[in-house]
């Protein structure tokens, strides 16, 4: 299912333009306002979905995507009602790719190669599992590789020369660069290049360079675009979502959509 990720990247670069990832917490606040979201995001401009998968303790997650898990597993979601979402967001959509986002345990408890055969059922195109490190993805990645599933990994501002080569061995789609040593929802780093960084990561990989952590604002993710791409933005969505409602959060998103492709 690469091919969806791989036919945005080209979409967006013969046009010169970078793609936009907007990111969502599956089931929050409840299944029905999540999917009727889900289902609206490329309509607003989004080319690349990911979908949170919610758990207890996620390392990686700033308050406000902790606390849409926390609302998401209170509504009852669950790693398969995750998939369910995917296989109704489908029905209407067989172009913009689903990628799902969120931590090891949900997944190693459904046992690998049965979560590959029911993402591929269920129209994902890949993961990205945030506490998996690549010494010990191996298994998962192999039941990927089975389905033609995309296991994207994480470059960080820490990720130094020696041990890139391990991370990006084995990813498909794109390589997702944390722009930021932290949690999601924080401060954006002005430590390093961006464009050094996207550059190194591109020669590494011969992938897409998407760059997410702590991009909030059209302005910035606008910025971002000119060196990576693709942007991903996530927290500040899914706090228009808790905050104002779904009608908001699409406002936001089709304006950040608007600054990534400008």
């Amino acid at each position: 299912m690469t091919h969806r990720i791989d036919q945005s990247f080209a979409t967006r670069k013969a046009k010169d333009q970078a793609v936009f990832v907007a990111y969502i917490m599956g089931g929050d606040p409840d299944r029905e306002t999540s999917q009727t979201l889900l289902n609206a995001l490329p309509n607003a401009g989004v080319d690349i979905i990911e979908l949170g998968m919610p758990f207890t303790d996620p390392a990686a997650d700033g308050p406000t995507i902790e606390e849409a898990g926390l609302r998401s597993l209170a509504a009852g979601t669950t790693l398969m009602s995750i998939l369910d979402m995917a296989a109704e967001f489908r029905k209407g959509n067989d172009t913009t790719p689903i990628i799902i986002m969120g931590y090891c345990n949900p997944v190693h408890n459904m046992g690998y190669a049965n979560f590959a055969a029911k993402a591929k059922d269920s129209g994902i195109d890949g993961a990205i599992i945030v506490d998996l490190p690549p010494e010990e993805d191996t298994q998962l990645r192999q039941a990927f590789d089975a389905h033609d599933l995309a296991l994207i990994r994480l470059a960080t501002p820490t990720t130094d020369e020696a041990r890139l080569p391990r991370v990006v061995a084995g990813t498909k789609g794109f390589v997702y660069y944390v722009s930021m040593t932290g949690i999601t929802g924080a401060a954006f780093s002005q430590a390093g290049s961006i464009t050094e960084q996207v550059t190194k990561l591109r020669k590494a990989s011969k992938l897409p360079v998407v760059v997410g952590f702590g991009v909030k604002t059209p302005e910035r993710a606008r910025e971002v675009a000119k060196d990576a791409d693709g942007v991903v933005v996530g927290s500040a969505i899914v706090k228009a979502l808790h905050e104002d409602g779904p009608q908001a959060a699409l406002t936001l998103v089709k304006s950040l959509a608007d600054a990534v492709h400008e």
